[in-house]
């Protein structure tokens, strides 16, 4: 497009979008709009507004989330339906993956331009990315992470004092492990709601920081005990570091730490700020190895087959969808073709992809 002449502003991804919907030559914003997604491979939710019409499209494989509200004698259109409740407005439905729906004079009209194919919607908005009171196929996020508690605490669990999440990303499934083993659930940390999200930040030493803001530890609910202590996932590991630490420097006895998901081995290409594999400590460590460089006594992780069971979907039969679950199997809907460097995918993997393409 810049050989064409195109001029970027930003580093943004969704302005390549914008600039191909202006330089579409259909007749019409609908079909500007569909000539343009054909010509990108990715996962996506778009909202915009052109010409007095609202237009939202979700991505063939229905990676992104995209929902449907309706406030009195208008729709919207939002990520998360936890958005329609704020404003008082009702769900109506999913956006399927696929799918264009368009507002005009307040009537919802919809195309499906691509080909019908099954939706893998991303295994993470399960995990951690949705808000816990946001619905996903009609169910909360949150009965989905108690669930994945649940699974981790068949799968995975030690006797122990006390359950500790690691607020507030371990919190749900940390009940779901708590009430199936019948160990007390308690609050072993306390979370400052100032800061955001570690692993983030664009720094090492931003993110150090960022945990002895965001966390510190309840003495009085860990002191001389043997704690379970559950969190959604584990990525570079630094933060669990520092949060083994911190239980042990605030007198916990043992430590046992348990992930409600599998170990996370590739980078994420859709829309979410992952690091690349080099940076990712499951991709380059055992799970053993894991443990000792985060001090803990004991390491596990919930299995890729009991995430698919928490979650209520069958990867082996085929009248479950799959999710895009590439983070743990490596398994991506759509290949990245781009020439992105052992970090990222196998050298392999990019020559096989360029070769079918």
């Amino acid at each position: 497009m810049v050989e064409e002449g195109a001029i970027f502003y930003t580093t943004s991804d969704t302005e390549t979008i914008v600039k191909l919907i202006a330089k579409s030559n259909r007749g019409n914003i609908i079909d500007k709009v569909i000539d343009a997604i054909f010509q990108i491979q990715g996962g996506y939710s778009l909202v915009m507004l052109a010409q007095n019409v609202l237009i939202g499209v979700r991505d063939p494989h229905g990676i992104r989330q995209l929902v449907i509200g309706k406030l009195k004698n208008s729709y919207v259109l939002a990520s998360e339906t936890c958005s329609l409740d704020i404003i008082g407005a009702k769900f109506v439905r999913e956006v399927e993956n696929g799918e264009v729906v368009y507002i005009d004079n307040n009537e919802l009209k919809s195309v499906k331009p691509f080909p019908e194919r099954k939706a893998r919607p991303c295994v993470f908005e399960y995990i951690y990315f949705s808000r816990p009171d946001s619905l996903l196929n009609g169910k909360t996020a949150y009965e989905y992470r108690k669930n994945l508690g649940i699974e981790l605490a068949k799968e995975t669990h030690e006797d122990a004092d006390v359950v500790v999440p690691v607020p507030d990303s371990g919190n749900a499934a940390a009940i779901g492990y708590s009430k199936h083993v019948g160990i007390d659930f308690d609050l072993g940390l306390i979370r400052n709601h100032y800061v955001g999200r570690t692993f983030i930040e664009p720094s090492q030493k931003i993110r150090s920081l960022g945990v002895k803001l965001k966390l510190n530890a309840n003495q009085s609910s860990i002191k001389n005990k043997k704690i379970i202590l559950i969190d959604d996932s584990l990525v570079r590991g630094t933060t669990c570091y520092k949060i083994v630490k911190m239980l042990y420097d605030a007198g916990a006895k043992e430590v046992h730490v348990r992930i409600a998901s599998p170990e996370i081995k590739y980078p994420d290409f859709y829309g979410v700020d992952t690091p690349t594999k080099k940076e990712l400590l499951a991709a380059n460590k055992t799970v053993d190895e894991i443990c000792k460089y985060i001090s803990a006594k004991s390491l596990k992780f919930l299995s890729v087959d009991g995430m698919y069971k928490a979650i209520g979907f069958d990867k082996r039969n085929d009248a479950y969808p799959q999710l895009t679950d590439h983070y743990f199997t490596g398994d991506y809907p759509i290949k990245p073709i781009d020439k992105l460097g052992d970090n990222k995918i196998t050298q392999l993997s990019l020559l096989s992809v360029t070769s079918n393409n």
